[in-house]
């Protein structure tokens, strides 16, 4: 195997490799549907669905298995070129990203011949899940407090780092039980930039998710945000089109 870093390897050099685990796995899968992993950290297979993402094993630790779907309305070469493309971005977006001093998954393998990636299982709940609990329960406002830091941190050290991550929910952040350390996961529609737009609509999707999902939280987007304030250092730029997206999100409700 190659020791070089993995975003100066070729397509086809990328981490190639043989998992028994992966094949007896994707069997069970393909007759019973995915295993769940905190609701496998992502909807049930569906028509529409990008990947399936499922439990596995890998040199003999738990793992878990993302495996990108093929296009069957796309030209067979064109599709598999397309697949490895996307699975390579966002391989390469998540290694950046632990690079930057983000907690993500380890990222065991990559297998561009199957088209899937292979990550530490991450023991604990889903954000999603504990502010759901919130909801429920009433907020703990030390935990909260904690939560919201971490996730203003490093979407900060994300963006200073130019990469994006395209789909910042509390479903893809996780919170690792034994440290108590947020771990952000899932990045199939992340990609590298440096623009302040890209980083107004990636906190604007984050805003949207968490006034949706999780109101009674209260002032939760106003922590993570001064927590990415004091993360980033071009926090001028990007709140300021945040606000030109917030703007243009409104007028696209009021329009229907």
């Amino acid at each position: 195997m190659s020791n070089k870093p993995l975003e100066t390897l070729s397509p086809s050099a990328v981490l190639p490799v043989s998992i028994p685990a992966i094949t007896r796995e994707k069997a069970i899968v393909e007759a019973t549907g995915p295993i769940n992993q905190q609701d496998c950290r992502k909807p049930k297979e569906n028509t529409r669905a990008e990947a399936r993402v499922f439990e596995s094993t890998f040199g003999g630790r738990k793992s878990i298995v993302k495996e990108r779907f093929s296009k069957k309305y796309r030209h067979p070469t064109l599709d598999s070129k397309l697949t490895l493309k996307r699975l390579n971005a966002e391989a390469r977006c998540m290694t950046k990203a632990r690079r930057l001093g983000v907690s993500t998954p380890v990222l065991y393998a990559v297998d561009p011949v199957s088209h899937t990636l292979t990550f530490e299982y991450v023991e604990g709940p889903s954000i999603k899940d504990i502010f759901l609990e919130f909801g429920l329960k009433g907020v703990v406002e030390e935990k909260m407090d904690d939560i919201a830091f971490q996730i203003g941190d490093i979407i900060g050290k994300l963006h200073d780092g130019g990469v994006i991550h395209g789909d910042l929910t509390t479903s893809n952040m996780l919170w690792r039980s034994d440290t108590n350390q947020l771990v952000l996961i899932d990045f199939g529609l992340s990609f590298v930039s440096t623009l302040p737009e890209d980083k107004g609509v990636d906190l604007y999707v984050l805003e949207r998710a968490l006034l949706s999902m999780h109101s009674s939280c209260g002032n939760v987007m106003d922590k993570i945000l001064s927590a990415y304030r004091k993360s980033t250092k071009q926090w001028s730029s990007t709140f300021n089109k945040l606000g030109q997206v917030r703007l243009r999100g409104r007028k696209r409700t009021m329009v229907g």
